[in-house]
């Protein structure tokens, strides 16, 4: 094992099969990679190679039928998970939303609310504390969603293509939101996306899964450099890179 704090998670040799009724479905095969503390990664592949699958794993939803994932100390995490959809609760406001997992541990009211405060600023929704979610737009949603995951202080923050659902405009200001709530945070984050350019624009490192079972055909670093705004998009660096994983991809 690496020496203690070097690493935030390690997946070693990790396969993962589910059952079904004619067979078996293999939906990754022989994962191997190692995550340093505070990086943004961003996974991309085909649909269907396993993406989700990995996250799960990681978030402890699921067990590997093969290999391990190992963490500092051998202690599991703790996580923070937001999915394509929001899932707000509808009777609850923005604050109440975000201060639920706080309530559910029972801390005191003086700490929850000083909290629930500065994550409310650090996602720009100040002026919605007491909207009710269905009076938010999809991309405001997203922002509750991602606060109510950062509030617990998670140790990694995964996100499972949580801009899916957007328009082409909301994703990309919604990408620059994560990008400004990551640079506060500083956590580690594992995203999910089938999005090329918004890997490019998050992440530290890119990760590209092949065809099912889904096997790390791609392990690049990002090199552009931070910080990053939209015009990064149309820097000649950025262009290379995408083709490099656009052909990973489709491989």
């Amino acid at each position: 094992m690496n020496e203690t704090g070097s690493f935030a998670f390690q997946f070693q040799d990790v396969s993962m099969t589910f059952p079904e009724k004619d067979g078996e479905l293999e939906a990754l095969e022989h994962i191997h990679f190692t995550v340093p503390p505070r990086q943004f990664l961003c996974i991309l592949g085909p649909s269907g190679s396993g993406k989700s699958t990995l996250l799960r794993l990681l978030a402890g939803l699921l067990t590997p039928t093969a290999g391990s994932i190992l963490y500092p100390q051998d202690q599991q995490p703790s996580v923070g998970l937001v999915f394509q959809q929001a899932n707000l609760m509808p009777w609850r406001d923005v604050w109440e939303n975000i201060t639920l997992p706080l309530e559910l541990r029972k801390l005191p009211e003086a700490e929850s609310a000083g909290r629930t405060q500065r994550m409310v600023e650090l996602v720009g929704l100040q002026d919605f504390a007491h909207a009710w979610p269905a009076t938010l737009s999809g991309g405001m949603a997203q922002r509750v969603a991602i606060a109510r995951a950062l509030i617990q202080d998670p140790d990694l923050l995964l996100l499972d293509e949580p801009f899916g659902a957007l328009d082409a405009i909301t994703r990309e200001r919604m990408g620059a939101e994560l990008l400004h709530i990551w640079e506060q945070s500083r956590k580690t984050v594992v995203l999910v996306t089938h999005s090329i350019s918004e890997s490019l624009l998050l992440s530290d490192r890119v990760i590209v899964l092949s065809r099912r079972p889904g096997t790390v055909c791609l392990d690049m670093l990002n090199d552009l450099p931070r910080p990053r705004s939209e015009e990064t998009r149309y820097d000649p660096r950025f262009i290379q890179l995408s083709r490099h994983l656009r052909q990973a991809i489709q491989e």
